[in-house]
Protein backbone atom coordinates (compact mmCIF):
# COMPACT_ATOMS: atom_id res chain seq x y z
CA UNK A 1 0.00 0.00 0.00
CA UNK A 2 1.27 3.46 -0.90
CA UNK A 3 1.49 5.45 2.35
CA UNK A 4 2.82 8.73 0.98
CA UNK A 5 2.40 11.15 3.86
CA UNK A 6 2.23 14.88 4.10
CA UNK A 7 1.17 17.61 6.53
CA UNK A 8 -1.23 20.36 5.52
CA UNK A 9 -3.38 22.62 7.73
CA UNK A 10 -2.90 20.34 10.74
CA UNK A 11 -4.10 17.34 8.76
CA UNK A 12 -2.35 14.09 8.00
CA UNK A 13 -3.46 12.46 4.77
CA UNK A 14 -2.73 8.83 3.93
CA UNK A 15 -3.05 8.23 0.19
CA UNK A 16 -4.30 4.68 -0.26
CA UNK A 17 -5.14 4.77 -3.95
CA UNK A 18 -5.53 7.58 -6.49
CA UNK A 19 -9.26 7.67 -5.75
CA UNK A 20 -9.28 7.29 -1.94
CA UNK A 21 -7.59 9.00 1.00
CA UNK A 22 -7.75 8.72 4.77
CA UNK A 23 -7.69 12.00 6.68
CA UNK A 24 -6.61 12.29 10.34
CA UNK A 25 -7.49 15.77 11.65
CA UNK A 26 -6.63 17.23 15.06
CA UNK A 27 -6.84 13.93 16.89
CA UNK A 28 -10.15 12.93 15.34
CA UNK A 29 -10.82 9.56 13.85
CA UNK A 30 -9.80 8.50 10.37
CA UNK A 31 -12.32 9.32 7.67
CA UNK A 32 -12.37 7.70 4.25
CA UNK A 33 -13.01 10.16 1.43
CA UNK A 34 -13.64 9.34 -2.21
CA UNK A 35 -11.65 11.78 -4.32
CA UNK A 36 -12.02 10.66 -7.94
CA UNK A 37 -12.36 7.64 -10.17
CA UNK A 38 -9.34 5.38 -10.46
CA UNK A 39 -7.43 4.76 -13.67
CA UNK A 40 -8.53 1.44 -15.15
CA UNK A 41 -7.74 -1.03 -17.87
CA UNK A 42 -10.89 -0.93 -20.02
CA UNK A 43 -11.52 -3.26 -22.95
CA UNK A 44 -13.88 -1.95 -25.63
CA UNK A 45 -15.36 -4.44 -28.10
CA UNK A 46 -16.55 -2.96 -31.40
CA UNK A 47 -14.48 0.20 -31.22
CA UNK A 48 -13.82 1.29 -34.80
CA UNK A 49 -16.90 3.47 -35.38
CA UNK A 50 -20.03 4.98 -33.88
CA UNK A 51 -20.57 4.76 -30.13
CA UNK A 52 -17.63 2.37 -29.80
CA UNK A 53 -15.17 4.89 -31.21
CA UNK A 54 -16.64 7.66 -29.06
CA UNK A 55 -16.23 5.39 -26.04
CA UNK A 56 -12.54 4.90 -26.81
CA UNK A 57 -12.08 8.68 -27.03
CA UNK A 58 -13.93 9.28 -23.76
CA UNK A 59 -12.05 6.58 -21.87
CA UNK A 60 -8.72 8.00 -23.02
CA UNK A 61 -9.84 11.52 -22.08
CA UNK A 62 -10.46 10.20 -18.56
CA UNK A 63 -6.93 8.77 -18.45
CA UNK A 64 -7.78 5.08 -18.65
CA UNK A 65 -5.71 2.46 -20.43
CA UNK A 66 -7.81 1.15 -23.29
CA UNK A 67 -7.60 -2.13 -25.20
CA UNK A 68 -9.82 -2.39 -28.27
CA UNK A 69 -10.92 -5.34 -30.37
CA UNK A 70 -12.32 -4.71 -33.83
CA UNK A 71 -11.97 -5.96 -37.37
CA UNK A 72 -11.27 -2.48 -38.75
CA UNK A 73 -8.47 -0.04 -38.04
CA UNK A 74 -9.25 2.60 -35.43
CA UNK A 75 -8.68 6.07 -36.83
CA UNK A 76 -7.20 7.85 -33.82
CA UNK A 77 -3.89 9.60 -33.11
CA UNK A 78 -1.24 7.43 -31.49
CA UNK A 79 -1.70 7.22 -27.73
CA UNK A 80 0.47 5.37 -25.23
CA UNK A 81 -2.66 4.33 -23.30
CA UNK A 82 -4.29 2.71 -26.33
CA UNK A 83 -3.72 -0.89 -27.45
CA UNK A 84 -5.61 -1.73 -30.63
CA UNK A 85 -6.11 -5.41 -31.40
CA UNK A 86 -7.35 -6.49 -34.81
CA UNK A 87 -9.58 -9.49 -34.56
CA UNK A 88 -13.04 -10.95 -34.55
CA UNK A 89 -15.28 -10.64 -31.50
CA UNK A 90 -16.76 -14.03 -32.42
CA UNK A 91 -13.34 -15.67 -32.21
CA UNK A 92 -12.89 -17.00 -28.70
CA UNK A 93 -9.10 -16.61 -28.70
CA UNK A 94 -9.27 -13.01 -29.96
CA UNK A 95 -11.85 -12.09 -27.36
CA UNK A 96 -9.95 -13.83 -24.55
CA UNK A 97 -6.77 -11.96 -25.41
CA UNK A 98 -8.57 -8.62 -25.41
CA UNK A 99 -10.13 -9.02 -21.95
CA UNK A 100 -7.38 -10.86 -20.06
CA UNK A 101 -6.13 -7.73 -18.23
CA UNK A 102 -9.41 -5.84 -18.13
CA UNK A 103 -10.85 -4.10 -15.07
CA UNK A 104 -14.04 -3.53 -17.08
CA UNK A 105 -15.44 -4.54 -20.46
CA UNK A 106 -17.59 -2.31 -22.66
CA UNK A 107 -19.42 -3.91 -25.59
CA UNK A 108 -20.42 -1.61 -28.44
CA UNK A 109 -20.90 -4.04 -31.30
CA UNK A 110 -22.85 -2.86 -34.31
CA UNK A 111 -23.87 -3.88 -37.81
CA UNK A 112 -23.42 -0.41 -39.31
CA UNK A 113 -26.30 0.57 -41.56
CA UNK A 114 -27.26 -3.01 -42.32
CA UNK A 115 -30.84 -3.94 -41.49
CA UNK A 116 -30.50 -7.55 -42.60
CA UNK A 117 -31.17 -10.44 -40.20
CA UNK A 118 -28.13 -11.17 -38.05
CA UNK A 119 -26.94 -13.41 -35.24
CA UNK A 120 -23.92 -11.23 -34.39
CA UNK A 121 -25.24 -10.08 -31.03
CA UNK A 122 -26.52 -13.42 -29.73
CA UNK A 123 -23.47 -15.34 -30.99
CA UNK A 124 -21.17 -12.87 -29.26
CA UNK A 125 -23.19 -12.99 -26.04
CA UNK A 126 -22.82 -16.78 -25.83
CA UNK A 127 -19.03 -16.51 -26.10
CA UNK A 128 -18.80 -13.63 -23.63
CA UNK A 129 -20.86 -15.48 -21.03
CA UNK A 130 -18.58 -18.51 -21.45
CA UNK A 131 -15.22 -16.75 -21.08
CA UNK A 132 -16.04 -13.34 -19.58
CA UNK A 133 -14.83 -12.27 -16.14
CA UNK A 134 -17.54 -12.55 -13.51
CA UNK A 135 -16.05 -10.03 -11.06
CA UNK A 136 -15.73 -6.89 -13.22
CA UNK A 137 -18.27 -4.50 -14.76
CA UNK A 138 -19.54 -5.61 -18.17
CA UNK A 139 -21.33 -2.74 -19.91
CA UNK A 140 -23.33 -3.80 -22.97
CA UNK A 141 -24.84 -1.46 -25.56
CA UNK A 142 -28.13 -2.43 -27.22
CA UNK A 143 -30.77 0.23 -27.83
CA UNK A 144 -34.20 1.43 -26.80
CA UNK A 145 -36.41 -1.02 -28.65
CA UNK A 146 -34.63 -4.15 -27.47
CA UNK A 147 -36.30 -6.48 -25.02
CA UNK A 148 -39.38 -5.18 -23.23
CA UNK A 149 -38.63 -1.62 -24.30
CA UNK A 150 -39.95 -2.59 -27.78
CA UNK A 151 -43.47 -1.76 -26.59
CA UNK A 152 -42.54 1.71 -25.31
CA UNK A 153 -41.41 3.49 -28.47
CA UNK A 154 -42.04 7.25 -28.15
CA UNK A 155 -44.26 7.74 -31.20
CA UNK A 156 -46.11 6.07 -34.06
CA UNK A 157 -43.40 6.71 -36.65
CA UNK A 158 -40.67 5.12 -34.52
CA UNK A 159 -42.89 2.08 -34.00
CA UNK A 160 -43.28 1.72 -37.78
CA UNK A 161 -39.53 2.22 -38.30
CA UNK A 162 -38.68 -0.54 -35.85
CA UNK A 163 -41.42 -2.86 -37.02
CA UNK A 164 -40.57 -2.77 -40.72
CA UNK A 165 -36.87 -1.84 -40.88
CA UNK A 166 -35.10 -2.75 -37.65
CA UNK A 167 -37.17 -5.70 -36.53
CA UNK A 168 -34.58 -8.38 -37.35
CA UNK A 169 -31.61 -6.50 -35.93
CA UNK A 170 -33.43 -5.75 -32.69
CA UNK A 171 -34.69 -9.31 -32.42
CA UNK A 172 -31.07 -10.42 -32.14
CA UNK A 173 -30.21 -7.59 -29.76
CA UNK A 174 -33.05 -8.86 -27.59
CA UNK A 175 -31.55 -12.35 -27.65
CA UNK A 176 -28.22 -10.88 -26.54
CA UNK A 177 -29.93 -9.11 -23.65
CA UNK A 178 -31.63 -12.33 -22.59
CA UNK A 179 -28.39 -14.34 -22.67
CA UNK A 180 -26.35 -11.78 -20.76
CA UNK A 181 -29.05 -10.90 -18.21
CA UNK A 182 -29.38 -14.57 -17.25
CA UNK A 183 -25.62 -14.95 -16.76
CA UNK A 184 -23.33 -14.47 -13.75
CA UNK A 185 -21.62 -11.47 -15.35
CA UNK A 186 -21.77 -8.12 -13.54
CA UNK A 187 -23.74 -6.62 -16.40
CA UNK A 188 -25.35 -3.31 -17.17
CA UNK A 189 -27.35 -3.23 -20.41
CA UNK A 190 -27.55 0.25 -21.92
CA UNK A 191 -30.51 1.25 -24.13
CA UNK A 192 -29.97 4.66 -25.75
CA UNK A 193 -32.60 6.38 -27.85
CA UNK A 194 -32.07 7.49 -31.45
CA UNK A 195 -28.35 8.22 -31.88
CA UNK A 196 -27.01 11.57 -33.06
CA UNK A 197 -23.53 12.82 -33.96
CA UNK A 198 -23.24 15.89 -31.77
CA UNK A 199 -20.71 17.10 -29.17
CA UNK A 200 -20.56 15.82 -25.62
CA UNK A 201 -22.90 17.54 -23.16
CA UNK A 202 -22.76 15.20 -20.11
CA UNK A 203 -26.44 16.09 -19.70
CA UNK A 204 -28.80 13.20 -20.25
CA UNK A 205 -31.76 11.48 -18.68
CA UNK A 206 -31.30 7.97 -17.28
CA UNK A 207 -34.52 5.97 -17.05
CA UNK A 208 -34.49 2.52 -15.42
CA UNK A 209 -38.23 1.84 -15.41
CA UNK A 210 -40.58 1.19 -18.30
CA UNK A 211 -44.03 2.71 -17.91
CA UNK A 212 -46.82 4.13 -20.04
CA UNK A 213 -45.76 7.54 -21.28
CA UNK A 214 -42.03 7.05 -20.74
CA UNK A 215 -40.18 9.35 -23.14
CA UNK A 216 -36.84 8.26 -24.50
CA UNK A 217 -35.81 10.61 -27.29
CA UNK A 218 -32.57 11.01 -29.17
CA UNK A 219 -29.10 11.19 -27.61
CA UNK A 220 -25.60 12.05 -28.76
CA UNK A 221 -23.25 9.13 -29.33
CA UNK A 222 -20.66 11.02 -27.30
CA UNK A 223 -23.05 11.15 -24.33
CA UNK A 224 -23.77 7.43 -24.56
CA UNK A 225 -20.01 6.89 -24.49
CA UNK A 226 -19.72 9.16 -21.46
CA UNK A 227 -22.35 7.16 -19.59
CA UNK A 228 -20.76 3.80 -20.39
CA UNK A 229 -17.28 4.85 -19.32
CA UNK A 230 -18.60 6.31 -16.06
CA UNK A 231 -20.65 3.16 -15.45
CA UNK A 232 -17.47 1.11 -15.94
CA UNK A 233 -15.71 3.34 -13.38
CA UNK A 234 -18.51 3.12 -10.83
CA UNK A 235 -21.22 0.59 -11.64
CA UNK A 236 -24.39 2.24 -10.32
CA UNK A 237 -26.78 0.30 -12.57
CA UNK A 238 -25.60 -3.26 -12.07
CA UNK A 239 -28.15 -5.81 -13.32
CA UNK A 240 -30.32 -3.01 -14.74
CA UNK A 241 -31.36 -1.72 -18.18
CA UNK A 242 -30.82 2.07 -18.13
CA UNK A 243 -32.37 3.90 -21.09
CA UNK A 244 -30.68 7.14 -22.16
CA UNK A 245 -31.98 10.33 -23.72
CA UNK A 246 -30.72 13.92 -23.95
CA UNK A 247 -34.19 15.19 -23.08
CA UNK A 248 -34.13 15.93 -19.34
Amino acid sequence: MDTTLYFCLNKIRFWLKPEKILIYENGSKLVLIETKYKNMNITIIGASAGVGLETVKRALERNHKVTTLSRSTIELPENQNLISLKGNALNKEDLQKSIENADAVIVALGTGKSMKPTTLYSDFAKILVEIGKKDIPTIVLTGFGAGKSWDFQPNFFMKLFFKYLLKDVYADKTKMEEIISKSDLNWTIVRPGLLKDKPLTEKYKIETNLYKGVKIGSINRSDVADFMVKEAENQKYKKQFPALSNKL
